[in-house]
């Protein structure tokens, strides 16, 4: 199935220098020159992921992507020539998925959205590798309902509006509750990468999880244990 991919940059040379390397992978792809420009056509017809500039004209990529988790899970790829940790930080808290330095390499780039789009329909297909004893389509552990073919969870009855990295995180520790994970262990199997997190990237992802967890459920339910990783409580 081809793939539709949204470029938003106000800088029109780097819009088409990564249209051309996506559509050379194959990738179909629309482009967007400013944050109210992309909120349109998002509007007007969804894309499986979006490549998000952050300092742009009218609406900056942080609001354009705080817009898009609203109601929208669909992976986000963050460019920017900002390089500070904090501001990589910003960008994962705000609902990025994933975040790139300007001037970047478009081969990464390239590595990196497929990467994404791995993460994000692992889930949904049936035969996971890695699937436990529980039954491979649903997961019920307390207040949480977890389906992982239709891609969604609940916490006592109401949606979580999750990204499909927190979604990829929450279904791997309630897969195995109780059970401690590293930092290490999860972007492994969630990221299905070598584990390389030098900025954080799965802390700022469970602190996310962990505020819509809370927010609904009043506990918490995923707990860090010092020093040696993270689980989640039955």
């Amino acid at each position: 199935m081809d793939r539709r991919v949204l470029i938003v940059d106000d800088e029109r040379e780097i819009a088409d220098l990564i249209e051309i390397y996506l559509k050379n992978e194959g990738f179909i792809t629309e482009k967007a020159y400013d944050g109210e420009q992309a909120l349109l056509s998002y509007g007007r017809e969804p894309f499986d992921l979006v490549i998000l500039d952050i300092m742009m004209p009218k609406i900056d990529g942080l609001e354009v992507c705080r817009k898009l988790r609203q109601d929208q899970s669909v992976p986000i790829l963050m460019l920017s020539a900002k390089a500070e940790d904090m501001d990589k930080i910003m960008g994962l808290m705000t609902g990025a998925d994933d975040y790139m330095i300007k001037p970047f390499n478009p081969l990464e780039l390239i590595a990196r959205v497929r990467s994404l789009l791995r993460r994000s329909y692992q889930y949904s297909s049936q035969g996971e590798n890695g699937s436990t004893a529980r039954s491979d389509k649903e997961l019920r552990l307390g207040p949480l309902r977890i389906d992982k073919l239709s891609h969604s969870a609940e916490a006592d009855g109401k949606p979580l509006q999750l990204t499909s990295t927190e979604f990829g995180i929450l279904h791997l520790l309630a897969s195995h509750p109780g059970r401690v994970f590293s930092a290490e262990d999860i972007f492994q199997q969630v990221w299905k990468e070598k584990y390389f997190d030098s900025n954080n990237t799965v802390m700022v992802h469970i602190s996310k999880l962990r505020d819509k967890l809370d927010k609904e459920l009043g506990d918490k339910m995923i707990v860090t244990v010092w020093g040696v990783g993270y689980k989640i409580e039955g």
